[in-house]
This record gives structure tokens, sequence and C-alpha cells, in this order.
């Protein structure tokens, strides 16, 4: 192979326009496309940028031109040349460069290569697993260049944005203390202190605590993440956030800052222009009316409480669920009675099963009677009543379901965004983004049977709700905001504690002894004997917003090398055996489940 030695590259191959005409310059890329048209070869040489014809003449240069004429695609070319305008009749208005070529006077292959396995085109439909194996091939199509350069620009803009507003950018470890609360840690063992481990970390939120504690005042970096839990189109083992904190602040202040920088990533990325401040939606107001703490609120379809009207009724699926603590919720579908079936409506219901949903009831409204699976239940009052509270028309298909409160938000959440999607009830081109606010403080989790952190341990409760801690958990908010982009959680984050006496009362509220509590987190409690400031920050989900940014459905699609759904990836064949030598070192002795034997 030749090298190119004696050659430098003049620029990019798209970066080249009609300005350059007359133009001596050496282009270097990879062979998209090659004709041979008999004693003229034309090649497109791709690079990150776009693509530049060439031209080689066989009049010209015969040598050259036989040289050429063993070039096939992805060969790796350095091409020296004149810039020439193209005849008019060959003028590509679909390229940057479609007005001129590349008329070649030396070519040198720096590389060959055998018939690549994937097409390196626009929006290739090859299989994602095939991408994702070569993906340094898939990585060299346009669409795949574009979100990586979305990437680094949000990267780019997000410190830019920062450090204007005088944040500084602080790394914090990889290898931290494994402080189990929430998804799995990754650890990993120490050769060096035989038995122990260091974890991952699952985000840097004692360390920038600490950072406050120190005196930084405002820290971010793009911090690389760790859980081990399983996947999903959003979710990876290993992610990526925009992380900060800020000292001296409350809500209101943290909210504000990240609201100007979304509003710059929009005007410099989408060219759109934000209205801030954004809406701030309270947490039980969100789920009573869209079932979700991240509701998409560009459509319809809101939830309707109908307990009320049906707890005394004779049916009795509605009134002992009410009885039971639970309720009877209800979506109406406009003019849904003329698009869902019969069938479709047996598909609903078994739709909703999946979110533990024990059945979904309908009413659709006829122009001169009802179409229902529980109409006969109900006295004509009562189903009255039902459709009043959902304005109900004619035409419209009311869908209902009676469960513990939960089970009702999660599948009638669900259901609304199905219909939404299935019918195309999402407008496009809009940009909805509200933050939730007043999360509950914890959530009841029936695997570990105690309250949990709903966000974490570190949390400020709202004072007034303080007193609350020992006595009704369930009932204490936390000063936590989200914000949601176009139903999408892309950022999070709280106001935290900054005193070790109410620190205390959570990891009691939590069901820590004290002695658990300083295993895990003493370095902290310390720190916050020594002067600690009011402090708050959040976090953004750097591939889950580039990701909404670029209008793609999977994070894999903005990762430059992801992982699949068993968090294996399938590239490099990860995670591997490792030799014995090695597993002895670290004083690790296997023990694998038959299945993986």
């Amino acid at each position: 192979m030749e090298t190119i030695k004696g050659l430098k590259r003049t620029r990019l191959c798209g970066e080249f326009t009609v300005a350059d005409v007359g133009s001596t310059v050496t282009v270097m890329g990879w062979t998209q496309s090659y004709r041979n048209l008999g004693g003229v070869i034309f090649i497109d040489l791709r690079d990150r940028s776009g693509i530049l014809q060439v031209v080689f003449n066989g009049e010209d240069d015969r040598e050259m031109f036989d040289k050429a004429y063993t070039i096939r695609n992805e060969f790796v070319l350095a091409v020296t040349g004149e810039i020439v305008n193209r005849a008019p009749e060959i003028v590509n208005n679909k390229l940057a460069t479609g007005a001129i070529e590349l008329k070649a006077t030396e070519l040198r292959i720096l590389s060959k290569s055998e018939t690549p396995p994937i097409y390196i085109e626009e929006n290739s439909n090859v299989r994602e697993d095939v991408r994702l194996k070569y993906r340094y091939l898939d990585l060299r199509r346009p669409d795949m260049v574009r979100l990586m350069e979305l990437r680094h620009r949000v990267c780019k803009l997000a410190r830019d944005y920062y450090d204007e507003n005088g944040f500084l950018e602080i790394e914090t470890p990889i290898l931290v203390k494994s402080t189990p609360e929430g998804a799995r840690d990754y650890l990993v063992p120490s050769r060096v202190h035989p038995g122990s481990f260091y974890a991952l970390p699952q985000s840097p939120q004692l360390y920038k605590q600490l950072l406050m504690v120190s005196g930084m005042d405002r820290y971010f970096q793009i911090a690389k993440c760790f859980r081990d839990e399983d996947l999903r189109a959003d979710r990876q083992p290993e992610f990526t956030q925009i992380d900060l904190e800020m000292s001296f602040v409350n809500e209101e202040d943290v909210m504000t800052m990240n609201e100007g920088f979304m509003k710059k990533i929009f005007k410099e990325v989408l060219g759109k222009d934000l209205q801030t401040p954004f809406r701030r939606l309270p947490y039980k107001e969100a789920m009573d009316r869209f079932g979700s703490d991240k509701p998409d609120t560009r459509f319809g379809l809101e939830l309707v409480n109908l307990s009320d009207i049906v707890k005394d009724c004779e049916f009795k699926v509605f009134a002992d669920t009410i009885k039971n603590g639970g309720s009877v919720r209800a979506i109406n579908f406009k003019d849904g009675g003329a698009k869902l079936s019969r069938r479709d409506l047996d598909g609903l219901v078994e739709f909703v099963k999946t979110y533990k949903a024990k059945g979904l009831a309908w009413i659709v409204v006829g122009e001169n009677e009802l179409r229902s699976s529980i109409a006969k239940f109900f006295k004509q009052e009562e189903i009255d009543a039902i459709l009043s509270a959902m304005n109900a028309e004619v035409g419209d298909a009311v869908l209902i379901v009676a469960d513990k409160d939960q089970v009702v938000y999660d599948s009638l959440g669900a259901l609304r965004l199905e219909l939404a999607k299935r019918f195309d009830l999402i407008p496009e081109g809009v940009y909805d983004l509200l933050w939730v606010t007043e999360f509950p403080q914890f959530e009841y989790s029936e695997e570990e049977d105690r309250y949990v952190a709903k966000h974490h341990p570190f949390t400020m409760p709202m004072e007034e709700d303080i007193k609350l801690l020992e006595t009704e958990p369930q009932n204490v908010r936390a000063k936590a905001y989200d914000m949601v982009f176009n139903g999408n959680e892309v950022g999070g984050g709280s106001i935290r504690i900054n005193n070790t006496e109410l620190q205390a009362k959570m990891f009691k509220a939590l069901g820590f002894t004290e002695e658990s509590a300083n295993e895990r987190f003493g370095f902290l409690l310390e720190a916050f004997k020594y002067g600690t400031p009011p402090h708050g920050g959040m976090a953004y989900g750097l591939d889950r917003l580039v990701m909404l940014l670029a209008g793609r459905d999977s994070i894999r699609d903005v990762i430059a090398f992801p992982k699949v759904k068993d968090a294996s990836e399938v590239m490099s064949a990860a995670p591997g055996a490792v030799d014995e030598k090695q597993l002895g070192e670290l004083c690790i002795k296997l023990e694998l489940p038959e299945e993986n034997k």
C-alpha cells in the first residue's frame, strides 16, 4: 500500500465550493462508489463532511487511469488534482459539492477493502444486530456521522453555557465505594486489597455534594455513569450525564438556570425559540391527569376520576375497588367509536393487562344507543353521570380501569400513549417542555417491604413535611424536580439535605440503622459537620436528550459503541471470560450456575 508521505490534505471533501475552481488540492477519504465509462472513471470520494466527485481521464494519464481501474468501494484514497466546474448537464443539486469535481493528477491507494458486510449508505435498512457487529462501518454512514456531530455539539454547548455561568468543570472518581441503594452496582475487584471491591459510580451524587462542601460553588461535568439493570430502548448499563450542582440556591434558581441551557440548546441545534419559564406541574396533578410523572401533554386523552360517581353502584368490580382504597378512572377517546372495532377493544383489554390491570371496561356512545361491556350493571342516571363527567358525545369511546391507584395510572397512562401513536394524535413539530415538581419523598417497595427513596436519600423534604418523616412517610413531599420533554424525562434533580441531623432522620425513615448509615455514607456525614451550604442540582441524560433532539427512538443510535439488551457489546464480544491467572491475582474463584457452565 502507498502512504501519504509528502502529501497534506487541503480540506475535507464536502467543504469545497465553486469558489475553489482552479485550485490544486489534495483530498483523502473512502470510495463511496465508482463508475467506469470506458475512457473516464468517476469516483465519489467520501469522508465525514460529505462527497466530492473525482474524475480520472485515460487520455491524460494512462498509468493513473489503470490504477483507478482497480479501485472498489471503501478503498481509502489520496487524490491530488484541480477543482473544476462540472458540465451543466451533470450538475448534482442533491450534493453540496454537486456543481464541481476534482480532475485528478495524482492517485495513491492508501488501503484496500474487502466487500463490506453492510451498505455504507444513508438510512440503511440493515438489521440493527448486524450494524452493531460492524459498528465501525455503520458509523461511516452519513446519518450516523450527523448523529455523532449532534452529540458533540450538545456537549460543547453544555460546556460553553455552564462556563459562561460560572461553573467549574471538575472530574469525579470512576472507582468509588459501593453504596448500594437503588440499582445494582457494577463491582471492580481490587488486587491490592484482596476481597475488597470498588464500584463504578451510578452517578457522581456524593462527590458533587462534597464539592459544594468544599466551596467550589458551581460544578458540572459530562460524567460516565453505570447501573447494572435490565435494559430497554432508552437505557444502557453505561450512560452519560450532564451533571451539575450549585450552592446557595433554591428550586427556582436551579430550574431557571437549566431553562436557560435548554433555550440555548434548542436555538443553536434546532433553530427553535423556547418560551420560558416552563410550566410547573405538581407530581400529583401529573399523575391524576396523565397517569405519568413524565406526561406527554401535546395531546388530550386526560384521565378523569369517576370514583365518587360509581362508589355506591351495584357493579361490584367498581364498588369493591373503591372500598379497598383503589380508584376508578377513565379516558375519553374522541370519535373512538368509529375507529375502534370490537376486536380493537378486546386488544386494548389485553394491552392494559400488561400493566397489571385486571381489565378494561368501555362505553361507546352511539346515536341512539350505547355499546358497552358494563352498561347493563348501571342505572341510567349513573351512566348519564359517567358520560357527563367524561364530556362524552356521540361517537366517543370511554375507556375505564378500576384498580389500585398505581395500576390505574400505569395502565391508563400507557393506554393514552398507545392510542396517540396508533391514531396519530401527536402534532408534528411541537416541543413541549415542562417541570414536574413536588415528588413524593418515598415510595413503598413491596420487594423490600419498606419505604425507599423516590429519587435518592439526600433529597431535601419540604420544610412543612419534615414533621411527617417518622409518622406519615407516604405524605412527605420532596424538593425534587424533573424536566420532561415530549413525554420523556430528560433531566432531574433536587435540593439536597445539608445538615447531619436531618440526614440521619432520613436514613432512619429509610430503615437504615445508625451503624449501616455510617458504614455506607459515613464520609458524607462527617463532611456535613464542617459547614455545608444549602445546595442543589440536577443531571441530564445526555444520550436521551440527543436522541430526542435527533428525532430517534433508541439511544443506541446516538452512542458510538452501545450495548444491546443483554448488556453485551456485540462488536467486541464484551463481556468475555478471563484467564485463571487474572482471577487468581484477584483472589476470585468462579462458581457458575449450571446453565452458564
